[in-house]
């Protein structure tokens, strides 16, 4: 099995391999993790044309997911580079990406388990949990499964601590 990339110049080095081996065309810009990317496993950028994949695609899920992402920025940045539809909308896109075997969605993030939350709702009905970054009106939200009235019970809870 090939060696996992750990840092930045080995996950160019596997990029522009995925591309001449897949798409037949180089890559000649940079391939970067990026810990900011949240809920996406990476991002192809215009302006620079280099390629962003979130790390934690990498430790949850393996090389396999993080090849199907790869040939799916690399679809956006061989189609944006001879001017084709690059995006998720445009047929171009759709048959590369079908072609090449990428991935049409990367598979979801997990939850930061130490994300602090300054607001905690519970339904006293039926005990569904609203965490809340913000103070919402509990005279105007009311729970969305039975329509109760909420109750603020928790302030700056940590997401560990809210069991579903």
């Amino acid at each position: 099995m090939a060696r996992l990339p750990q840092t930045d110049a080995e996950l160019t080095a596997l990029v522009r391999s995925v591309s001449t081996e897949t798409f037949h065309r180089p890559f000649t810009h940079q391939a970067l993790y990026n810990r900011r990317l949240r809920t996406t496993g990476g991002r192809y950028r215009l302006r620079d044309h280099n390629i962003e994949i979130n790390p934690q695609l990498l430790q949850y899920y393996g090389l396999p997911e993080l090849l199907g992402v790869i040939k799916h920025e690399l679809c956006h940045y061989h189609l944006h580079l001879l001017h084709g539809g690059y995006q998720h909308k445009d047929a171009d896109f759709k048959k590369l990406l079908a072609a090449t075997g990428g991935s049409r969605f990367a598979p979801p993030m997990p939850p930061r388990e130490d994300r602090t939350v300054n607001y905690l709702y519970i339904c006293p009905q039926c005990q569904a949990k609203y965490p809340r970054q913000r103070r919402i009106d509990t005279r105007r939200f009311v729970c969305g499964r039975c329509h109760h009235r909420l109750e603020l019970v928790g302030l700056d809870v940590k997401m560990s601590q809210i069991s579903a």
